[in-house]
């Protein structure tokens, strides 16, 4: 799924760019609200993140600009604003949650989590590696031929995590984090389960990238 973060504090959006990326989203973020508008008007986003206080353009005038751009995305805004005038309006703007600064990055992602429950998002059910080979992001599934195959539930977090991330770097952090959800998994035990991975599938889909991670490259 695909982000747009509108963030102005740069180690707060580092922080929150890292965290979101381990967790399987594809993220654009921007400090700056003009910029955030132009990629909004350019690209399409499951979901935005807007901080409320931004220069040049802050998030809820951004929101009303979209809008009136008949740009209309699921929105959670976060802030260290308390005062309710700019709470109400944030909500009377259509946002689904909001999110006050300071926050832990776990918080974030339960919030995301009940933004699309409340939204009723899925992300593209049908992802394709190969000819024969497709991942159901819906149902985790693995299909080789339309037939699913096999995995452990370790197996099936990679294979869900390299589907989220098609054509992109998955790095040993991004592994550590999503698949074993801990820091302290190193790196050898996590090449000795890339390497059963491998062998269960049928077709040499994953690239190892010495001492940085994999990466799975469509082949069709």
């Amino acid at each position: 799924m695909k982000v747009l973060l509108l963030e102005d504090e740069l180690m707060l959006q580092s922080a929150m760019v890292e965290y979101l990326t381990d967790c399987g989203y594809i993220v654009d973020a921007c400090e700056d609200g003009e910029d955030a508008f132009q990629k909004a008007r350019r690209e399409k986003y499951d979901f935005f993140v807007l901080d409320i206080n931004t220069p040049t353009i802050d998030g809820l005038t951004l929101l009303e600009k979209l809008q009136s751009d008949k740009i209309f995305v699921p929105t959670i805004f976060i802030s260290a604003i308390t005062q309710i005038e700019q709470i109400s309006k944030a909500y009377e703007l259509g946002c689904y949650d909001y999110l006050k600064k300071p926050f832990h990055l776990k918080e974030l992602t339960l919030h995301i989590e009940r933004l699309l429950k409340m939204a009723n998002i899925t992300p593209r059910s049908l992802v394709k590696f190969s000819k024969m080979y497709s991942y159901d992001l819906e149902k985790n599934r693995l299909l080789f031929d339309n037939e699913e195959q096999h995995l452990t539930p370790k197996q099936a977090q990679i294979i869900h995590l390299f589907a989220l991330n098609v054509n992109r770097i998955v790095d040993f952090d991004m592994l550590r984090h999503y698949v074993w959800e801990e820091s302290n998994v190193d790196n050898a035990t996590i090449r000795a389960e890339m390497h059963r991975v491998k062998r269960v599938l049928k077709e040499d889909l994953i690239e190892s990238l010495k001492g940085i991670g994999y990466k799975v490259n469509k082949h069709y």
